[in-house]
């Protein structure tokens, strides 16, 4: 498929609310994925509109996990009576925590764990060095 901006420009608004775009390249009338990554070879300014585009989108599926979450999980009818649906909860939690994974791996900076790293060296020849300084007034 040739390059469509109009196309281009749905499939940058789309990206950006969190859809993904091989989802949205197998819809009818929308070109394969393959084609979207043609054009943004051959153009660099959309290029940086995708990029844009999915780094809001990450945002998007960031407040779908925690929705996700937030939803009130599913009842089901069991001989004890009226009962939340275990299957139900497994499903939302591992819905959402997929997507918080995948955030880590592809924005590590705004999604990703924070880890700390300290270093602290004790060497006695360095303290034994100061110590010798201050001996002789060096």
């Amino acid at each position: 498929m040739e390059f469509n901006p109009i196309i281009a420009e749905k499939i940058c608004e789309r990206l950006a609310g969190g859809e993904f775009l091989r989802t949205m390249c197998r819809e009818e009338g929308m070109p394969s994925w393959q084609s979207v990554y043609r054009w943004m070879d051959a153009d660099p300014e959309f290029a940086g509109a995708i990029a844009r585009a999915r780094v809001s989108g990450f945002d998007a599926l960031a407040e779908d996990s925690v929705l996700m979450l937030d939803e009130a999980p599913a009842r089901c009818d069991t001989q004890f009576g009226d009962k939340v649906d275990p299957g139900h909860v497994q499903w939302l939690k591992n819905r959402a925590e997929q997507r918080l994974k995948l955030l880590a791996k592809w924005s590590p900076k705004k999604y990703g764990d924070k880890q700390e790293v300290t270093h602290k060296v004790e060497d006695a020849t360095t303290e034994r060095l100061l110590q010798g300084r201050t001996r002789t007034g060096g």
